[in-house]
């Protein structure tokens, strides 16, 4: 696993190089500098104010006692999309600005799920329904109960 990894950054980091060089060439050096230097500056901007409203959204769901949901995907892909965003580089400012853009998150969200079930060996998504009950007497005493399915793989537990 560490060996791909290494494989992975290594040709991320030649891919980067080869892009720069081409941009350079295309526009010039001093332009592809600031190029460079305006999306470090855009990444800088965009992570502090996603990074505020995904946190917001984090804790307004903690306050609330909800799940994270896709709040906590959502603050994930922000500190990704930032890192890539603020190192120089123009194929890591693309896919940063693709994890920090609300619009395109969702997108990223999913591919990075899919990715991790064909990883894990999921093939589709585990549905989950229930109802809370709020007690449920006991001899020994109350109890709380939730009843529920869990269907997934094409049956039905009960």
């Amino acid at each position: 696993m560490a060996h791909r990894v290494r494989v992975v950054a290594g040709l991320w980091a030649l891919a980067e190089v080869v892009v720069f060089v081409l941009v350079a060439a295309w526009i010039g050096v001093g332009w592809t500098l600031l190029a460079a230097l305006a999306t470090t500056v855009l990444g800088w901007t965009l992570m502090a104010r996603q990074g505020t409203r995904a946190l917001a959204d984090l804790r307004e769901r903690a306050l609330a006692h909800r799940p994270p949901g896709s709040a906590g995907a959502d603050a994930g892909l922000v500190a990704v999309g930032g890192v890539l965003m603020v190192l120089p580089g123009f194929l890591g400012d693309v896919v940063g600005l693709l994890c920090l853009l609300p619009p395109t998150r969702p997108l990223v969200r999913a591919a990075v799920g899919r990715g991790l079930a064909a990883k894990l060996g999921v093939a589709r998504p585990v549905r989950v329904r229930s109802t809370r009950v709020e007690t449920f007497p006991r001899p020994d005493g109350l109890v709380r109960v939730i009843e529920g399915e869990v269907t997934g793989e094409g049956h039905l537990i009960r």
